[in-house]
């Protein structure tokens, strides 16, 4: 899947830091199987992206087009079919089901569209270091471990472009590395590109771009 993105400009945002942007108002284009990674202090419209880029805000000016599809035209079923079949995405504030177990907040997205058996959760959960925890509601987890339940959550599902927010901001260095290990070795799986919004350079991810916003 091809992504542009051309002269996209949140309308809320002060005009000095759109126009100081390597990103914001600029004609971009992420090709398949490439890594960009945007780099933001708090402010500058990080979250606003990934939402604008998942399609769940539409107060920007530009356009997004996967393939030759604008994202702000798409009615909802062709939306839901493209975050079911093309996009996938780590939230910032993670969006799990508290109350539900680990292995239910995980199965959510594997059972709409599978790309694994479900034998591969406990695979990547032995991974990331949260097997255990796998029958224990969401709630009893630190938010490290939540962080880790919703980068395995994310990588369920067929995508061509995954969509990150701080996605390790409470992780150790050794559990970044292996999460970020876990993502590359899925996105490789499906040549998918991949896209990190963080406040700072993150030199494990081997971005083959590097955008300040």
């Amino acid at each position: 899947m091809q992504v542009f993105i051309d002269q996209l400009s949140p309308t809320f945002l002060e005009k000095e830091k759109i126009l100081s942007s390597g990103y914001w108002n600029k004609a971009l284009h992420i090709e398949t199987g490439e890594r960009m990674h945007i780099i933001a202090p708090s402010g500058r419209g990080k979250t606003s992206l990934i939402h604008f880029l998942y399609g769940i805000r539409t107060d920007y000016t530009g356009s997004i087009h996967y393939d030759n599809n604008d994202v702000k035209t798409l009615d909802s079923e062709a939306l839901a079919a493209l975050r079911s079949n093309k996009l996938s995405i780590i939230f910032q504030d993670l969006k799990l089901f508290p109350l539900h177990t680990v292995r239910e907040n995980i199965e959510v997205k594997r059972k709409l569209n599978p790309f694994h058996e479900t034998g591969r959760i406990e695979e990547m959960a032995e991974a990331l270091g949260i097997a255990s925890k796998l029958s224990k509601p969401v709630n009893t987890c630190s938010y490290g471990e939540q962080q880790r339940i919703a980068i395995i959550r994310a990588l369920q599902q067929p995508f061509d472009l995954l969509l990150m927010d701080e996605p390790f901001s409470h992780l150790d260095e050794d559990n970044r590395y292996k999460a970020m290990e876990l993502i590359i070795e899925e996105a490789s799986k499906r040549n998918a590109s991949l896209l990190l919004a963080d406040l700072e350079q993150r030199d494990y991810f081997l971005a083959d771009k590097i955008i300040a916003l």
